[in-house]
């Protein structure tokens, strides 16, 4: 008998939300499948948008260890709210060979179908990556092409005058980048510019 792993989450403990609404839903899923469950991972109070939750980990720990065979879950949106979360998962789970199971969307990983599904998220998410790319290279080449300065603008000769003169009287690096209000590493730029 395959183990399985619940999750549910609830966003808030107000409103009626109950995440025992959609565990009795995995419940019998898992029940007239032949599934023995091995654990519940519950959140309560916690936005879907973090993809870092005290069950979750839970359960992403668990799945390295192989604890269980599959993870099963409500819908899409009780597990990740972002299809770049829901595709890291997936592709982490595919790797452990753990199956995914959402019941809503009658998605099952362990299925020709489901892993068909799968793949059709991964290559919509892959698309999402590389249309930001091409977004990204086209504004830095309109900004080049405009003569716009790219990167993070160089050390003036007065700054580099400055640097040398707080280093001469003895500060550190460290003191030197709080007395002009910019980062270590940016004064250790200029002094490596100080002949």
């Amino acid at each position: 008998m395959s183990k399985v792993a619940l999750y549910a989450r609830v966003s808030t403990k107000n409103n009626g939300q109950d995440p025992e609404t959609q565990l009795l839903a995995l419940r019998d899923y898992a029940k007239a499948r032949k599934l023995e469950v091995f654990a519940e991972y519950v959140d309560i109070g916690i936005s879907g948008a973090k993809d870092s939750r005290p069950a979750l980990n839970r359960l992403m720990a668990d799945a390295r260890k192989r604890r269980f065979d599959a993870v099963l879950v409500a819908r899409f949106d009780r597990f990740a709210r972002s299809t770049r979360h829901l595709v890291l998962a997936l592709e982490e789970f595919n790797a452990l060979g753990v199956d995914f199971i959402s019941l809503s969307e009658s998605v099952d990983t362990s299925t020709p179908m489901g892993k068909m599904v799968y793949v059709v998220i991964a290559a919509v998410a892959e698309l999402e990556r590389s249309l930001i790319r091409e977004r990204v290279v086209m504004g830095l080449q309109r900004a080049k092409a405009q003569g716009k300065s790219l990167g993070r603008p160089k050390g003036s000769a007065q700054d580099v005058d400055k640097v040398k003169k707080l280093k001469s009287e003895g500060l550190s690096v460290r003191q030197i980048a709080e007395a002009l209000q910019t980062s270590k590493s940016t004064i250790a730029r200029l002094l490596l510019a100080v002949p």
